[in-house]
């Protein structure tokens, strides 16, 4: 689902209050009480939203969205995300690049680059880098997940282990007002750690969709992350954590 800019207004509300009634949304979006429902209808039909009795709420944090929802959700946002990654990617670098939707649009981005060795757990990442031929793909082993094309599982943590690469990439579902990151699949999680751990720099990509997610697992710190690519310039609430955790932030124009 691409969120239109009421939506997004609606989505911010949420976020913003927990939960809130359908009349209050309405006043603040200045539109009707039946085109707020509306709304809410196809963002709980994309699990961006959930009904509780009284309001409109976040959905759980246990489950994470579609994996076919995530790859249409914010596209464009991802795809800006991803050309400002690549300006900054030197040619000749080696990459750690995880599962996620905004780091396959990296992938696709990385397309005209020179010399890079990408080792990563995500086949999709793999199968649109092994058309550049000046890039050398290694693929890490484990257990793949069909949803996603992911690989997970002890084996693949031990894989990554091996390698210290120039920069990690990773996505994340969730960045909490505590400055903690934090994803849905607790397997997952682990490869993302091994990643952290592996990278002489750590490149966190995520759209501004994710700041005041909530979501089970933590990944780690942002005071682990050095840089952060978003779409979209976070509240002052949010930069203030950046700027203590020493992130440097770029926004993608």
């Amino acid at each position: 689902m691409t969120l239109n800019p009421r939506q997004r207004s609606l989505l911010d509300a949420v976020r913003l209050k927990g939960t809130i009634s359908v009349e209050e949304l309405a006043i603040q979006l200045g539109v009707t009480a039946q085109t707020v429902r509306r709304d809410v209808k196809q963002m709980e039909q994309a699990r961006l939203l959930a009904r509780y009795h009284g309001g409109v709420g976040l959905p759980s944090s246990v489950k994470n969205i579609d994996y076919s929802q995530r790859q249409v959700l914010g596209s464009d946002a991802k795809r800006r995300i991803a050309g400002a990654v690549a300006a900054q990617v030197p040619n000749g670098c080696s990459l750690l690049i995880n599962i996620g939707t905004t780091t396959e649009e990296v992938a696709r981005a990385l397309a005209c680059h020179k010399g890079l060795h990408v080792v990563t757990n995500n086949l999709n990442v793999a199968a649109i880098l092994a058309d550049n031929g000046d890039c050398e793909v290694i693929v890490a082993g484990g257990v793949v997940r069909g949803r996603d094309r992911g690989i997970v599982g002890e084996a693949t943590i031990d894989f990554i282990r091996q390698f210290k690469v120039d920069i990690g990439i990773i996505g994340i579902s969730s960045i909490d007002e505590d400055g903690s990151l934090r994803d849905f699949d607790a397997r997952e999680v682990k490869v993302a750690q091994a990643i952290i751990e592996q990278s002489r720099e750590v490149w966190l990509v995520a759209d501004h969709d994710k700041f005041g997610r909530k979501a089970l697992v933590r990944m780690a710190d942002l005071t682990q992350i050095d840089v952060l690519f978003t779409d979209a310039a976070p509240t002052p609430a949010f930069k203030r954590v950046l700027q203590q955790a020493k992130v440097r932030l770029v926004v993608a124009a």
